[in-house]
């Protein structure tokens, strides 16, 4: 049963094979616990499309998704990113996050996940199951 949804982040530097982010995700990502928005697809291939290996990392994070499952946007997914951009702007809300976030954070309310990342935008977000970890651990 999926648990968690990887960031762009963390999916990233499981990708380059960061020992800190293999320990934590690789059981998860074994045990089928672990999922991520199709929206980190795009922010994925962005930032590997900056290296002279893209097509091997291309490929590497294909097969990956076969395990970290990729949620589709949907309508009533896209429904809980309208509510969530309504909820979080101010004077509502702690102000608004990057529409591709937002579109994350959704994707981990509406499917009920703990959203694991490095990128402290996150804690603004109303209700959600957040494990936010240090830099460190993508970098070590």
């Amino acid at each position: 049963m999926r648990q968690y949804l990887l960031d762009s982040n963390v999916l990233g530097a499981y990708l380059q094979g960061r020992p800190g982010v293999l320990s934590l995700a690789q059981t998860w990502i074994h045990n089928d616990e672990t999922a991520t928005s199709i929206v980190v697809y795009g922010e994925i291939m962005e930032y590997l499309k900056g290296f002279a290996e893209f097509r091997r990392y291309q490929a590497a994070l294909r097969t990956l998704l076969r395990k970290v499952h990729p949620d589709p946007l949907t309508y009533a997914l896209l429904e809980q990113y309208a509510d969530l951009r309504r909820a979080m702007r101010p004077p509502y809300g702690p102000g608004l996050i990057g529409d591709i976030d937002t579109l994350i954070a959704a994707t981990a309310l509406h499917y009920r996940l703990t959203l694991v990342t490095t990128d402290s935008d996150f804690m603004r977000v109303p209700d959600i199951s957040l494990m936010h970890l240090p830099l460190q651990t993508l970098r070590g």
